[in-house]
């Protein structure tokens, strides 16, 4: 009785509303052994939930989710030296002829294998490329840490990502996830140069940011300019190849098609090409559109995304215009997926207007279908009509708690997590740079629980949730939308129960999920909850 209140008073349900669904008896003993979990203490709850399957991770920015160790051994492999003075890599001036090579560093550099007999400065390089040991100072704010970091690690070759690609599923399938939705930014230096070189349809007026937003017809044209040069066709080629590749590749290093595959291959990993924001015009929309185009011939990219630091002055300056190149651009690629961060901002950093209006824009005019962090919900303009707009239009919030805390203070009851559900808004948690922040996805669920006082029940349902607005192909397992009570007509006689689920569905339901990615993976994560709910 006490575990079905609880849900009903989170959800807005009357107690009458929670018996009437009530959970099969697996899922309430499973709920029990939760509860007593986290009665014993964040250490008991964290290994309780270290085997609970979690579907999805959509927040995930590559580089950021890369421990610092590793990029110390890649960069001693790639022979790289280390500046000093500012704890970042840095290119040799050469190698020597010795077998092994090692690296020639210039003045105030040291060789980056040196780390591993200088315990003081591997420490530091650590420190220096997370939020390790990291006490804000004055002019020295959490968030300035976390942004910089990738300054400092950014020298290593993309050869890596493969590796990088195994890490992060490697730490996935031990924490029983199985989809990564992965943000990457492939290469697009051939589409900025054209479009500095064509320039934009008009020039600010002043240098704060005042001027004229161009037209539909101006983004059309400048598509069109865009489109007729041949180095900006190979540069979508080349986009959509680096990640394909990419996927090639970490199979291939993790013999996922072989008798001796690694746990990482049981992970299912798709690209976000994500757009850097803080730039002008110019290059903001000739990278979109060349992500547009890439998204549009590679089935391994599933969506957009923007990205670098909201509250950076062309971030705010051109958020607008940028919801509108997005609007543009939409029309003419509707189905390329959208997800956008939007309202990862806090009172200290911007003015107020600043917090008033981005989620409802990226929602109203850049067509975002998730949104990533939302923590100023309830300081935007009619904040309650926009969670009501936001619920019955089934856009996904992207929470990413500890990063929200590191980088803008906010946690506990100034975080909108709460408000969000009880307006019934979907969420699922997520990592953001695991990296950078020292976690993982199981830290995140431990937090959501005992910060917001969760139930076994709303994690389960957010794992749900995260897989549901993931941008896989296919329709969902689920008969309607963010409603986990009921399946397709193919798969009813395989509904949920204590029987269901099974290792071969009917044959209805087989074909069905050979023909969705996303069902197929949603079916698995029903099939693992019944393995994780059905344990001694």
């Amino acid at each position: 009785m006490r575990h079905l209140a609880s849900i009903a008073l989170l959800f807005c349900l009357s107690p009458a509303a929670a018996f009437a669904q009530a959970p099969p008896p697996q899922e309430v003993r499973t709920s029990r052994a939760f509860d007593a979990a986290k009665a014993a203490g964040p250490l008991a709850l964290r290994a309780y939930l270290a085997s609970m399957p979690k579907g999805a991770d959509l927040h995930m920015h590559l580089t950021g989710a890369v421990y610092a160790e590793s990029f110390i051994a890649q960069a001693a492999a790639d022979h790289l030296c280390v500046n000093s003075a500012t704890l970042s890599f840095t290119k040799n001036v050469g190698t020597t002829r010795s077998l092994p090579p090692q690296p020639v560093c210039g003045e105030g550099t040291v060789p980056a294998a040196s780390a591993f007999k200088d315990q003081k400065l591997y420490d530091a390089l650590i420190n220096s490329f997370s939020m390790r040991s990291f006490v804000p100072t004055p002019g020295t704010s959490g968030h300035d840490q976390f942004f910089a970091t990738f300054a400092r690690f950014g020298g290593l070759d993309k050869s890596h990502v493969p590796q990088w690609l195994d890490e992060v599923a490697t730490r996935s399938a031990a924490q029983n996830g199985q989809y990564l939705e992965i943000m990457q930014t492939p290469a697009f230096g051939a589409a900025a140069k054209l479009g500095y070189q064509l320039g934009w349809p008009e020039v600010p007026s002043d240098p704060i940011g005042q001027h004229r937003d161009a037209a539909p017809a101006e983004l059309a044209d400048l598509r069109t300019k865009l489109l007729a040069a041949p180095e900006f066709h190979a540069n979508i080629s080349d986009a959509a190849k680096e990640l394909d590749d990419a996927i090639t590749a970490f199979r291939k290093l993790d013999h996922c098609d072989e008798a001796a595959a690694t746990p990482a291959c049981s992970v299912q990993i798709r690209f976000l090409a994500q757009v850097l924001r803080a730039f002008p015009p110019q290059q903001v929309f000739a990278q979109t559109l060349l992500y547009f185009e890439a998204a549009s011939i590679s089935s391994n990219i599933v969506g957009i995304n923007f990205v670098q630091p909201e509250d950076n002055f062309m971030s705010m300056s051109e958020y607008h215009r940028q919801m509108l190149m997005l609007d543009y651009l939409h029309s003419v690629y509707p189905k390329v997926h959208i997800s956008l961060h939007a309202g990862e901002l806090a009172p200290v950093l911007v003015p107020p207007v600043g917090l008033s209006f981005h989620i409802r824009e990226a929602v109203d005019l850049g067509h975002a279908e998730r949104i990533g962090h939302g923590v100023d919900v309830m300081y935007e303009q009619d904040s309650n009509a926009l969670l009501k707009e936001l619920a019955d239009r089934h856009i996904m919030v992207e929470i990413n708690l500890t990063s929200n805390d590191g980088i803008l203070g906010i946690t506990g009851k100034n975080h909108p997590l709460s408000n969000y559900l009880a307006a019934h808004v979907p969420v699922a948690l997520s990592t953001d740079d695991e990296g950078v922040s020292r976690g993982n996805i199981t830290q995140e669920y431990t937090r959501a629980a005992l910060d917001f006082n969760l139930t076994y029940r709303n994690l389960k349902d957010m794992a749900r949730t995260g897989l549901e607005h993931s941008f896989l192909a296919g329709p969902s397992l689920w008969l309607k939308q963010d409603a986990f009570t009921r399946t397709v007509p193919d798969c009813a006689t395989d509904s949920i129960g204590p029987n269901s689920f099974k290792d071969t569905p009917n044959a209805k339901c087989t074909a069905f999920l050979k023909s969705s990615d996303k069902a197929a993976q949603q079916w698995e994560l029903e099939h693992r909850f019944k393995n994780f709910e059905n344990r001694p």
